[in-house]
């Protein structure tokens, strides 16, 4: 049977001092004489001895653990803001806890209420609508709840939005410069706020500017559901232009449009995506989509979480359009 961690009661048995000399040494702003500070740290070292956070954490009420809730976290708009947020909470001394939302059914609230178990001292939700009552939970146990490209009708929560009805904007009014006569708006079967928000805007443009929209929704945000979309609407000789809400999706509709339906991109149909992931700039795609600053973004969320303001903020992050060589 393998040995159990190291404990600090062994730790004081070999420094010859007691086991709280042992705590206040680990503990931050503690006080404890440098004599003794010597021989704790020699006897840490020698038997290998590692603090235990968590139960750090629990003692003090409080863990230094970041909940972050997230579906589809492979995706590669999701998994570099992972990332990023991830290293940020390093450099501040806190950590990720991750939990994937993926088998939550929309329902994330049992997630969250794992999170109060870890006495995470906040929560960023990155897909999935919280229930009021967990919010009110939150506020309740002063455990910060901060929701990104979500949000809620409440006063009492951070938010952190990209501007998607300006980004769905520029891809309209770029496509209507291209002279598109008739368009298709793709997004998934999701639904996704930010979904919503993009498509809505984007068909809204069109129809004020008297171009024709035909909506498609179907499947996981993903590139398979892009190529389907691809396949489905391009049938429609009309089609010469279109605006998918991800750049997933874009990429598997621009593969359907070149392999599938023998269109030419951007002579015989525009397509424009939104995200700027990785992918969307390598030669074979050199995709025109909406960039999002990922890097904004996540400052926005560790303001957010340093904040000691009241969480009534919403936080919009700016968009622009970066052309590359999809658009007429």
């Amino acid at each position: 049977m393998a040995r159990g961690f190291v404990t600090a009661e062994e730790v004081a048995k070999r420094a010859g001092v007691s086991r709280s000399a042992v705590s206040r040494t680990f503990t931050p702003g503690a006080s404890v004489s440098q004599a003794v500070r010597r021989k704790v740290l020699k006897a840490a070292r020698e038997l290998g001895y590692r603090v235990n956070r968590l139960a750090q954490g629990l003692n003090n009420d409080r863990s230094n653990l970041i909940g972050v809730v997230g579906t589809n976290l492979s995706a590669p708009f999701i998994s570099k803001q992972l990332d990023l947020l991830s290293i940020g909470l390093l450099r501040r001394g806190l950590q990720c806890l991750l939990l994937n939302a993926a088998d939550a059914r929309k329902d994330i609230a049992p997630l969250i209420e794992l999170l109060f178990e870890f006495r995470a001292q906040a929560i960023v939700v990155l897909s999935g609508e919280p229930p009021s009552s967990i919010v009110d939970e939150c506020i309740a146990n002063g455990v910060r709840l901060i929701l990104v490209n979500q949000r809620l009708d409440r006063t009492d929560t951070n938010m952190v939005l990209s501007d998607d009805s300006h980004g769905a904007d520029l891809a309209a009014l770029r496509l209507i410069a291209a002279k598109c006569q008739k368009v298709a708006v793709v997004s998934s079967a999701s639904q996704t706020p930010a979904q919503v928000r993009r498509a809505t805007a984007f068909t809204q443009r069109m129809q004020a500017s008297g171009v024709d929209v035909v909506a498609w929704s179907d499947g996981p945000t993903g590139y398979e559901s892009g190529y389907q979309a691809g396949c489905d609407l391009l049938r429609d000789k009309k089609i010469d232009g279109a605006f998918c809400v991800t750049d997933l999706l874009a990429l598997g509709f621009l593969d359907a449009a070149r392999i599938e339906m023998h269109r030419r991109v951007p002579e015989d149909v525009s397509v424009i995506g939104f995200d700027d992931i990785p992918q969307s700039g390598w030669k074979s795609y050199e995709l025109t989509t909406i960039v999002q600053s990922l890097s904004t973004l996540t400052d926005n969320v560790l303001t957010a979480l340093e904040t000691d303001e009241p969480a009534t903020r919403l936080q919009v992050v700016p968009v622009s359009m970066i052309e590359r060589k999809t658009v007429r």
